[in-house]
């Protein structure tokens, strides 16, 4: 049976054993077709719609984990002004559902509302406001973090688990790329877990953060003055309860001059350009960032290519698709990162 075969049929057992009485009349696939996660819209016989996600990737026991704390903090988030911005896992019995046959699992979220999405390239007003959104999102997610149970994973032990991985015989064979590739992943390890410890990792505040903003995960609505705020938030693949920071690297993509792409590839250069330094001065003015945190968003880029395209990427992404990124990251996104001129960064506290 291919992929989506497996994933429908997987699909169709989790809604029996669901056990919802009402008939699932059409399916539509809405995913991104770039990651081995399938999403489907499924219209009931009650005119009613609900989103279906079967997925294989990473570790069932931490989707659940994942998905109950996502819960959590949309529950927290009502009698705030993002009450009902995040699409709401089903329950059974009061316990969040999740079908599971132990090679495959599937959740059932709210289908929530859609409003306006934002341009492909935004205005630098646009990119403010975004900014500001954003700091007052942050704010939100952090007075709420108290009252979500800590994550059992952490960048800092994915990045341990990465440079064990990379020190093995079979390292190349295992990410597909040469040993001088191998050798230049294993020295941005070793320095990112440095970074760490040089930053005090352990002691920063860690909230719920959802990391990957591409503009098909989020809508927003307009206001009477013509601004607008964040309105609803769909797709959790890289949940995590982390420091804010991690949100950031794809919050440059979306305010970059270029704009957020269907071709996919990732460069650092979108953390310095003018349009996400104008997001980061709007973010500062109603949630401050330390001249620590500034100069740390480069690491939170160096993390996403170490952790999600080499360490995770061929549990997530289409084999095609992780083959070339992984090629990437050690010819082009990591040497990258290397020459980043990260002044504009370590200016933007002072200016």
């Amino acid at each position: 049976m291919a992929p989506s075969g497996r994933h429908r049929a997987a699909l169709g057992a989790a809604w029996e054993a669901y056990g919802d009485g009402r008939r699932v009349s059409a399916v539509t696939e809405v995913s991104a077709n770039v990651s081995t996660n399938r999403v489907y819209r499924m219209h009931l016989d009650d005119g009613t719609t609900v989103v279906g996600k079967v997925s294989s990737y990473g570790s069932y026991f931490l989707f659940v984990e994942d998905h109950e704390r996502l819960n959590r903090c949309a529950s927290l988030l009502h009698g705030t002004r993002f009450g009902g911005m995040l699409a709401e896992v089903w329950k059974r019995d009061g316990r969040l559902f999740a079908w599971y046959d132990e090679r495959m699992w599937a959740v059932f979220y709210d289908d929530v509302p859609r409003g306006e999405s934002l341009p492909r390239v935004l205005s630098t007003t646009q990119i403010a406001n975004l900014g500001r959104e954003m700091a007052a999102f942050h704010q939100a997610c952090t007075d709420l973090a108290a009252h979500v149970p800590p994550s059992s994973k952490t960048i800092k032990i994915d990045a341990i688990r990465l440079l064990d991985a990379l020190e093995q015989d079979d390292a190349a064979e295992h990410f597909g790329v040469d040993r001088p590739g191998i050798d230049l992943l294993w020295r941005h390890t070793h320095t990112f877990l440095e970074r760490l410890v040089d930053v005090g990792y352990d002691e920063w505040q860690r909230i719920p953060v959802l990391i990957d903003w591409n503009l098909g995960n989020f809508s927003v609505v307009d206001r009477p003055d013509g601004t607008f705020r964040l309105f609803s938030r769909w797709d959790y693949d890289w949940f995590r309860i982390e420091p804010r920071l991690l949100d950031f690297y794809f919050l440059s993509r979306v305010s970059s001059r270029t704009g957020d792409r269907t071709q996919f590839t990732y460069g650092p250069h979108t953390l310095v350009e003018p349009t996400f330094l104008r997001f980061l001065r709007a973010y500062h003015e109603v949630f401050p960032l330390s001249e620590a945190e500034l100069a740390f968003l480069p690491e939170v880029y160096r993390f996403f290519i170490l952790n999600y395209v080499v360490r995770d990427g061929a549990r997530f992404f289409r084999p095609d698709l992780c083959r070339v990124f992984r090629t990437d990251a050690v010819r082009t996104y990591l040497p990258a990162l290397e020459r980043l001129d990260r002044r504009p960064l370590l200016n933007l506290h002072s200016g």
